[in-house]
């Protein structure tokens, strides 16, 4: 029948693997502003693979920007090992370019004018569509996959994966500055990307099907021609039979990135687990996920978040500890207890967004000494 909606083949993953995607910037080692020398630096790393074939350095957006994507593995550790050789190679080629790498969800002073893009034909067709707000995603993030046994599993998980929402954007929050100025937000980034027509939170559906019924009618009417034009925060990723996080900010160092990694694979796979057992996984309602985004983008770790459907509220960093009690047998099977503890860490000692607002107050303003700053936790 003309039109029937086609399925959307789901590879489904025998094991919770996990996969890493990390946004890089590049800045110039004297002035600290961005710099647009990604094709000098991918001519001098060459086609770097990694143990399965996966390509680990691949282009973005931007030319100001490379990203390091590991191949496919069972553990944190493994994925967090294989970020750092990958990095060291882009930082042997970037070196005698001038140029020093760093990351956080925003630069702190860059201009989105002065930024040159990428040519392909999807981004170009991107811009083109939209235009005002495509130049303005000077962002960096983190996306993580992991791998999910099957697709009838994949939103009640995404689902339930909501309520976490808030605690993964706060704790890896970056991005408080904009052209110079301090926007107020933990995280602009956040509430950047969403102003592109298929960014922001991911529809909450009851099943696959629902979800193939979408994809019909928005490659139907053009919205998207390919899945991966699906800019949402939390997606399935079919191909790769994952479901990929996409909520948090560029983080900083690689301690924090194993930290934050290691809570978002126990958290799929403690809901994978309790699905097994029978459970039924707790939702938020839309109007509450929407809320607890911005609380999360505007007040970071201070943010007051809802924390289940009857509308209680709790400071999301007790919700944090709870939780990372809860995940600990999670953590323990699956080979990232350390890391997991970890995230407790970044409270203690401040996430991304105030500490380089504690070396903006100390340094009189001065927002070279910000990136200064994260380039030194880069090379930690």
């Amino acid at each position: 029948m003309a039109g029937a909606i086609q399925p959307v083949p789901f590879r489904g993953s025998p094991r919770p693997t996990i996969g890493i995607e990390w946004e890089i910037a590049l800045v110039d080692k004297v002035t600290r502003d961005l710099s647009n020398t990604a094709s000098a630096v991918f001519d001098a790393v060459g086609d770097l693979r990694a143990h399965d074939g996966t390509q680990q350095v691949t282009k973005e957006l931007l030319r100001n920007t490379v990203e390091l994507v590991t191949g496919v593995h069972e553990t944190v550790g493994g994925a967090v090992e294989d970020l750092r050789t990958t990095m060291e190679a882009v930082r042997r080629a970037a070196d005698p370019l001038g140029v020093d790498l760093f990351c956080a969800g925003t630069h702190p002073f860059a201009q989105w004018s002065a930024q040159q893009l990428t040519r392909s034909p999807h981004y170009d067709e991107l811009i083109e569509r939209t235009q005002w707000w495509g130049r303005q995603m000077l962002i960096w993030g983190v996306h993580v996959h992991v791998g999910v046994s099957h697709r009838d599993k994949v939103f009640p998980i995404l689902n339930s994966l909501l309520l976490s929402y808030p605690h993964l954007l706060a704790l890896s929050s970056s991005s408080p500055m904009w052209s110079g100025d301090d926007t107020g937000y933990a995280s602009n980034r956040a509430l950047m990307f969403q102003q592109l027509p298929t960014a922001g939170l991911p529809f909450q559906f009851e099943n696959w099907r629902q979800f193939e019924g979408f994809v019909h009618d928005q490659m139907k009417t053009g919205v998207f021609e390919q899945l991966g034009g699906m800019h949402w925060d939390i997606r399935p990723a079919p191909k790769w039979g994952t479901i990929e996080i996409r909520v948090c900010d560029g983080l900083s160092s690689r301690a924090e990135l194993a930290s934050v990694a290691a809570l978002i694979h126990c958290l799929v796979v403690d809901l994978e687990q309790r699905l097994d057992n029978g459970e039924d996984l707790p939702t938020l309602p839309p109007w509450h996920v929407q809320e607890n985004k911005w609380r999360a983008a505007r007040y970071g770790l201070d943010a007051i978040v809802i924390v289940d459907d009857a509308s209680n509220e709790r400071l999301v960093t007790d919700d944090l500890m709870d939780l990372l009690t809860r995940l600990e047998p999670t953590a323990r099977r699956l080979g990232c207890a350390d890391e997991l503890a970890a995230v407790a860490e970044i409270p203690r000692h401040g996430a991304s967004y105030q500490r380089q607002r504690r070396v903006a107050a100390q340094s009189q303003g001065d927002l070279v000494a910000v990136v200064d700053s994260l380039v030194r936790e880069l090379d930690q």
